[in-house]
């Protein structure tokens, strides 16, 4: 009797821990609250931090607008000393959230990414000088890597808020296809921004296409869901981008 309580209580708990496991965001499965999504254009400075320095090294504009039943991210990343501008475009579906396409361009390499059944497109490395065309299976639904860091203002946070998602990503240098970005944890707390106490929720999250390395914490105001802050740990080193305006 004592050994079939004994199986009996670990099964039960087994199965109570496996309930309490939130499943995997996707397209198909999220909680976002898309009233929330407005169209929007914002800049953020980007520094790097070298013990007690503070050094501007770029600027970031993002442009959110909505079209008919998508949406579309336009980023536009300025760096000090560097004539040409990085220009990431990203379209959506406005029902599920769903990429449709991306395509970057940068100094070091152009790509376009059409998204259906498979991952179409091409990545052309400009320091090689080659030219690869991609065509990727996937038969799992995904958020577009570059669109995640918008997600997150979007979805329920709260205390102790966690969750996983899963994204794709193309980099022939790092890892390509369907990975994952995770929560690992969410805390009610309040920022110093521009010397006004602002409650905001304090996201730390980590991805696979650092290989978990990277950690980024996000200060999401909590009534207007802007991202005011966001830092960036790597290995001993830090970065940190601030909002110019709210």
């Amino acid at each position: 009797m004592k050994k079939l309580f004994y199986f009996l209580s670990i099964a039960l708990a087994t199965s109570i821990q496996a309930q309490g496991q939130n499943p995997i965001l996707t397209p198909d499965n999220h909680s976002a609250d898309k009233s929330l999504i407005k169209e929007e254009t914002y800049e953020m400075r980007w520094f790097i931090l070298k013990d007690t320095l503070k050094m501007e090294i770029g600027k970031v504009r993002t442009e959110i607008q909505q079209k008919d039943e998508e949406i579309y991210l336009i980023t536009t990343v300025n760096m000090q000393g560097v004539h040409t501008t990085w220009v990431d475009s990203t379209i959506v579906g406005r029902k599920k959230l769903e990429p449709i396409y991306h395509s970057s361009y940068n100094q070091q390499r152009d790509m376009v990414l059409n998204f259906s059944n498979q991952v179409t497109g091409y990545y052309n490395d400009k320091q090689t000088g080659v030219n690869t065309k991609i065509s990727e299976s996937v038969d799992v639904p995904f958020f577009d890597s570059n669109f995640y860091p918008q997600l997150i203002r979007w979805l329920p946070l709260k205390n102790g808020y966690q969750s996983t998602m899963a994204i794709f990503d193309y980099n022939p240098k790092s890892k390509i296809g369907v990975l994952t970005a995770t929560i690992k944890n969410t805390e009610k707390t309040t920022l110093d921004f521009k010397g006004n106490p602002k409650p905001v929720w304090k996201v730390t999250m980590t991805d696979d296409i650092s290989k978990n390395k990277a950690i980024s914490t996000y200060y999401i105001d909590q009534k207007s869901r802007k991202i005011l802050k966001q830092e960036i740990d790597l290995g001993g080193r830090k970065m940190v981008m601030e909002l110019v305006d709210q």
